[in-house]
């Protein structure tokens, strides 16, 4: 039995790196907390409890969950620093031995976050505890807002793709979900709690039913039905898992957006072949040409990675025309990091930093004048808008259907609102399109 009357009154901030996933998750921890007596820090008060959910899919990454502990650690002294995530499951000898640290938490043990708590003292010995296993076995639900409009709803956890350049099998475990019954519950929940968007998260959820014997065709198609929310977004799915029949019922769904987010991480074959994809580019661009044909209004984000192993000049020069030749909204790009263990450390021909950095800066580029391309389009036009709460200082903001951001400068607007806007020019720095409501 766990004591909450140690939690309560208690203060927590909590610190979210990497993927949507990650955000769900946090948010649920956060909920765990809040049942137990502890409310959230407000800006400016110290922490009793600090929670760090890391990412570990470069280097980079690796760096910035150490600068986040320091700066937590800093900033709330003598708070208890509780450290998850990725980076977490992968180095949690690494992280134990970071100053400040208590508890170092795999992902089999997050969602089990209060077990661990104990009576919140600081660890004395200068090394923090750590409840890391390697063999991840269960699926831990998720749906949670947090401080969004948007509900994330965590349908698949887990990859079984391996591929060679990657380490999310080894800090996720094998593919895995919850059920098409359980979901739909919490999508339910979502709706009564006046929900009206769930973004559906997971790691490869494309991959979904590998542990229930369903997939992820049925699972779409049930949660179409759930009354009262309004929009579902996809958020990554791999492209030889986008049948043409989600394509298509996306296409005839009322709930279910325009909106796609498909990774390529590579226009060469040859380089595709290296990361041990399990697709090549003329199946991607079959994909895209099959949304386009059925959704010409759909927003497709694509995630492309610069500077693998393997990557040479011409490989690159082939990738970079192939994705200038794709109906695509915007580019998500990462550098190659290496990454210990992987299988692309035995590859020949090494990127150098500079040419990565140059070979991303020609794509961030080229997403630029796709989105601004694509956003372009619609101005003028009307679409409906879910509006989503501002930062202080920031005007109302919201997405349309098909993903374009907009501006608003009505002050009566509320948040979770869908609203009847017409699209204008693009706003000062051109990151969305100024808009005016035509009807409340």
């Amino acid at each position: 039995m766990i004591d909450t009357t140690v939690f309560q009154d208690k203060k927590a901030v909590y610190y979210t790196l990497g993927c949507k996933l990650n955000f769900s998750e946090t948010s649920t921890i956060g909920k765990i907390l809040r049942e137990a007596g502890v409310r959230t820090a407000r800006k400016g008060e110290k922490a009793d409890i600090c929670v760090v959910n890391t990412c570990s899919v470069t280097e980079m990454a690796d760096k910035k969950c150490r600068q986040v502990i320091h700066k937590l650690v800093k900033e709330n002294p003598g708070a208890f620093v509780v450290v998850t995530g990725c980076y977490a499951q992968l180095k949690p000898d690494n992280v134990a031995k970071i100053e400040g640290v208590d508890l170092v938490l795999g992902a089999e043990q997050k969602a089990d976050i209060m077990q661990y708590l104990g009576d919140l003292k600081k660890n004395e010995s200068g090394e923090a505890h750590t409840s890391v296993l390697k063999d991840i076995r269960s699926f831990a639900p998720s749906c949670s807002r947090g401080d969004r409009t948007r509900y994330f709803l965590k349908v698949q956890d887990g990859c079984d793709y391996y591929c060679t350049y990657c380490t999310i099998p080894f800090a996720r475990g094998r593919s895995r979900n919850g059920t098409i019954e359980s979901l739909v519950k919490q999508a339910a929940q979502a709706a009564a709690e006046g929900g009206k968007e769930i973004v559906l998260t997971g790691v490869n959820i494309g991959d979904f039913g590998k542990t229930t014997g369903e997939n992820f065709f049925e699972l779409v198609k049930a949660l179409d039905e759930v009354e009262g929310i309004e929009r579902y977004r996809i958020s990554s799915i791999e492209p030889n898992l986008l049948t043409d029949e989600i394509i298509e019922f996306v296409s005839r769904s009322k709930r279910f957006m325009p909106h796609f987010h498909i990774p390529l991480q590579s226009g060469s074959d040859e380089v595709l072949k290296l990361m041990h994809r399990k697709y090549d580019t003329a199946l991607f661009a079959s994909k895209v040409k099959k949304i386009k044909e059925l959704m010409p209004h759909a927003f497709i984000g694509v995630d492309v990675i610069v500077g693998t192993r393997g990557e040479t000049d011409a490989c690159f020069e082939q990738a970079y025309a192939f994705i200038k030749s794709l109906d695509v909204s915007q580019l998500h790009v990462f550098s190659y990091s290496e990454r210990p263990g992987t299988q692309a450390l035995k590859i020949d021909h090494v990127v150098t930093s500079e040419e990565k950095h140059k070979r991303s800066q020609l794509l961030l580029e080229l997403s630029d004048e796709k989105t601004r391309e694509f956003y372009a389009r619609f101005i003028g036009q009307e679409w409906p808008v879910l509006l989503e709460k501002p930062k202080a200082g920031s005007p109302m903001h919201g997405f349309t259907t098909n993903y374009i951001r907009i501006e608003l400068q009505d002050t009566e607007a509320k948040d979770n609102e869908v609203v009847q806007v017409r699209l204008g020019d693009f706003n000062e720095d051109g990151t969305a399109l100024q808009a005016t409501i035509v009807n409340k």
